[in-house]
């Protein structure tokens, strides 16, 4: 199966240690890792105020993942979410299509500006607008 690129968001408790927190990343990397996957991604952003009270709770410990897998260990992954009182919330995407296709926006600009920069004929404003400046040049 393909390699697919997920971001997994979850929110711990707040009172979590970091040491906690840390043990938790490493038993995530060494699941995904015995499933076949591979976490290229690990940002703990801290102790972090909740857009609303979860739980009664408003705060949580943020902390993102960067996961290259088949899916299979995500499912597995979710379902050990699920099951874990640390977890408040999470949330999974898959990125990979999305930056697939940034990408290619990306590239199709800078292949366009370095056209104009070379002198393509046209402005930055395209071929009609520049007609039009012309006629209007004209009529003053």
């Amino acid at each position: 199966m393909a390699n697919r690129i997920y971001e997994v968001m979850f929110i711990a408790q707040p009172e979590t240690t970091d040491d906690d927190i840390a043990k938790l990343n490493e038993a995530i990397t060494n699941l995904v890792e015995k499933d076949g996957g591979t976490v290229s991604v690990v940002e703990g952003w801290g102790r972090r105020r909740l857009a609303y009270p979860i739980n009664k709770k408003t705060e949580g410990y943020y902390v993102l993942l960067e996961i290259a897998g088949s899916g299979q260990e995500i499912a597995e992954l979710e379902r050990r979410f699920r099951v874990n009182d640390i977890i408040m919330r999470y949330m999974t995407v898959r990125v990979d299509e999305d930056r697939k296709a940034a990408d290619k926006k990306r590239t199709k600009r800078e292949s366009k500006r370095r056209s104009n920069r070379l002198g393509g004929g046209q402005s930055e404003f395209g071929g009609a607008n520049e007609a039009r400046m012309a006629d209007e040049a004209q009529d003053a």
